[in-house]
Parts: structure tokens; sequence; C-alpha cells
């Protein structure tokens, strides 16, 4: 049974469902849909509702304090973190340590704005290196490329723009889940929906992206 749903009724011909990332859904209908015809059309996205509202539900369980002892995530590696106090502020990877160096241990937001830095650089060089590797495939044109965070989704395309959105936390996966997600977004510059001829592309040309998007999907962190 699905709970926080919130209907509005609109002058629209066709049914639109959101999820928040606070786990409200909102479902846009037409003026004259009945409470069945509703009830009908939740039901049938039941699966993709409740999918994504245990995405968002991951995302919440994952909030850090940015202690040292906690478990850090790069390229789908697991690395403790270390906070150090110190007069230069930077941040580095030290065998299976993350370690901080920070002017006041408990200042949250610096932290966090160190450690997006430092993911972000680490982001820039790997992501563009596997853009660069699959729009060999591809054969493109590439006009912009953002890397952010993104809370609900792991990536996005503008095929009319040709521009390619990317999310921060990414960087925390494992390659091959990034390699899927550029791919797919990559994909979307030939065929812009999710139509039977996206996927058989995909399939073509990434025969495991099922496997590497069950993995993106399970992993916590």
């Amino acid at each position: 049974m699905l709970k926080s749903v919130k209907i509005i009724k609109k002058d629209i011909k066709n049914f639109s469902i959101k999820v928040k990332p606070s786990g409200e859904v909102i479902i846009n209908a037409p003026k004259d849909a009945s409470d069945e015809h509703i009830g009908f059309v939740l039901k049938k996205r039941e699966k993709w509702i409740i999918s994504k509202q245990e995405f968002f539900a991951k995302f919440k369980s994952r909030e850090k304090e940015l202690v040292s002892g906690e478990e850090m995530k790069y390229l789908g590696r697991s690395y403790r973190l270390k906070v150090n106090e110190s007069k230069e502020e930077f941040v580095r990877l030290n065998r299976g340590t993350l370690e901080l160096f920070v002017r006041d241990k408990n200042n949250f937001k610096k932290k966090q704005k160190l450690l997006d830095e430092w993911y972000k650089d680490k982001a820039l060089i790997c992501f563009f290196n596997i853009i660069n590797e699959f729009n060999k495939m591809v054969k493109r044109d590439i006009k912009n490329v953002r890397i952010r965070k993104m809370k609900t989704r792991w990536g996005s395309c503008n095929a009319v723009k040709s521009y390619i959105n990317l999310n921060l936390e990414l960087i925390k996966k494992p390659k091959k889940c990034v390699e899927y997600v550029i791919f797919h977004e990559l994909a979307h510059l030939i065929h812009p929906d999710h139509s039977k001829k996206f996927y058989e592309y995909l399939s073509v040309y990434m025969s495991d992206w099922q496997e590497r998007k069950r993995v993106l999907e399970n992993s916590l962190d």
C-alpha cells in the first residue's frame, strides 16, 4: 500500500507521477479522472514508485558526521576517514585511508567542502576519460558536461543541446557502474528517449548493462 500520495487534478490529458526526495508521491491527473482510474494508475506504477522511495531512503541513510573512523567510498572501494588538525587544508588518499586535513575538526561545512572538492577533482579526470573512450563509439559532439550533486538521478542528457549532467556521487561507485551511467547518457545523443531502439543499442555495445545497473542500484554508498 502506497503512503503519502498527493493527487492534483489539472486540465491535462495524461497522468504524470513524481516521487519527491521526502518520499511523497505526487500524481497529476486529468480533471475528469475517477478515483478508480487514479488508483489503477498508481497500482500500475507501484514498483517504480517504491524503487524511487527506496533510492531516496538510501541517500538519507548515508548521511555522515565526517569524523575519524567513518567509511568513505571511492570508485567502489572502502576507505577509513581520518580527520587531522592542520594549518594547511587538503585531502589525500593514503593506502586504505582517506586523510582530511582541516584547521577546525568540528567545522562540518568546511570538511564537506574539502571532500566535495577532492571528489570533484577525481571525478573530472575519471568521468572525462570514460566519456572520451565511449564517445569513440557514439561519435557525437558534446558541448557541455556538468558534474554536480543530484538528488533524483545519476545522470541526464539534453540531446538537443548536447549537454550531459553527471551526479558527483557516481565517483564513489564501482568504475563499471560509472561506465554504465556515462554510456547510458551518451546513447541518448542518438536515441533521446527510452525506446526499444535505445535499449537495443545499449545491449549491442554494453551487453552487461543490466548487471551494471543492478550493482549501481543495490550499492549502499
